[in-house]
């Protein structure tokens, strides 16, 4: 500072005072404008800490809705033609209830023409039974010759067996009478028909197809690594194809292994309730032991390239980004296997928004 200026300063107390008034007031915005700043870029958020929890190890599943077992409805005689068709796809039939009825014009005919022969059997038998008893009273007497007495006798024999082949066969032309109605051989739900009106059938002609009792099972197909793992009565958890969850219960595991896609098929009973579509293709999971797990919001994770996340605050309140290994999902939690432990505090939300050492505003719980 030139001398001339410094002896008016020290000469006038009142102007340096001025002088360091107005540097004050030129300091003071840029401060408060960089306080405000830094006050801007805090963020609120929650903080929580991890749960511990018990929860089933699972095995993810997919595969095809299937019918429990399915009943092949066909005709046992031949030669008849369909008079009456009482159901269609989609009706459902209890054991016993007539589906088809076939002509029995042809059939009640061969029937009355056997019972005449049965008749006339009967006939024969009586005549020879006469032929035979008399041979046998006069046997001690001598009155016939030992041939016609064994003639006689078998007579009555050959009678007596002709006469059982004419009731069976008798019987038989009832039974065809009987297969002329067409039954259901169990309750179920019908899924397919090929029985037409007029149409007439050979025995073994498939006439109906049916859901016996209505059952839908699942057909899961898992990974060959787990089969060891896998055992009859372990609880299964299916997505529904109408968006709810179905409980059931392995009830067979499969004897084999594909060679083409390493996995086996496992065999899960749904609730009798429970009739979903059969021929849907649907995934769930199978669960082993409960285990424990340390468990955080699915809120609280964020991706990154692929890369599971968290962020975890400290007393400077602020975040610190932790790269976390996940495991099961269970209600809109998430297990955690490594990165954290229960005494971290994790932001449970907005974590996307945040960046590694931000400064950020712990929001009060109510």
């Amino acid at each position: 500072m030139p001398l001339t200026t410094r002896n008016v300063l020290l000469r006038n107390p009142s102007r340096i005072l001025a002088a360091a008034l107005v540097a004050a007031a030129l300091v003071s915005p840029v401060r408060s404008a960089m306080a405000e700043q830094a006050a801007a870029t805090a963020l609120t958020v929650s903080l929580t800490a991890p749960m511990q929890r018990d929860w089933p190890e699972t095995v993810p599943a997919s595969g095809w809705l299937k019918p429990w077992q399915e009943a092949v409805i066909a005709s046992e005689t031949s030669g008849l033609r369909i008079t009456d068709v009482l159901v269609d796809v989609g009706c459902v039939v209890t054991k016993g209830q007539t589906l088809v009825r076939l002509s029995r014009e042809s059939v009640l005919a061969d029937l009355r023409k056997q019972e005449a022969a049965v008749e006339n059997a009967k006939a024969s038998l009586s005549k020879a039974k006469a032929n035979a008893d008399r041979a046998r009273q006069l046997r001690p007497s001598g009155a016939l010759s030992d041939e016609k007495i064994v003639e006689y006798l078998a007579d009555e024999q050959t009678a007596t067996a002709s006469l059982a082949s004419e009731e069976a066969a008798l019987d038989s032309e009832k039974i065809k009478l009987a297969q002329t109605t067409i039954t259901a051989v169990d309750d179920g739900l019908i899924t397919s028909r090929s029985a037409d009106l007029g149409a007439v059938v050979s025995a073994g002609t498939e006439l109906f197809r049916m859901v016996r009792q209505q059952r839908v099972e699942w057909q899961a197909e898992i990974s060959a690594r787990y089969l060891l793992r896998i055992s009859e009565g372990l609880s299964v958890k299916i997505n529904g194809p109408d968006g709810q969850v179905i409980d059931g219960k392995v009830r067979l595991v499969g004897p084999s292994v594909s060679t083409d896609t390493s996995r086996a098929i496992v065999y899960v009973a749904l609730p009798a309730d429970a009739r979903p579509r059969t021929g849907l293709y649907v995934t769930g999971n199978i669960e082993l032991q409960t285990s424990p797990a340390l468990t955080v919001p699915e809120t609280a994770i964020v991706f990154r390239d692929g890369i599971s996340y968290l962020f975890t605050s400290g007393d400077d309140q602020r975040v610190q980004r932790v790269r976390v290994e996940t495991g099961r999902r269970n209600n809109g939690e998430v297990e955690i296997v490594s990165g954290i432990d229960r005494s971290s505090k994790v932001v449970t939300s907005g974590g996307a928004f945040l960046s590694d050492n931000d400064l950020v505003k712990i929001a009060e719980k109510n």
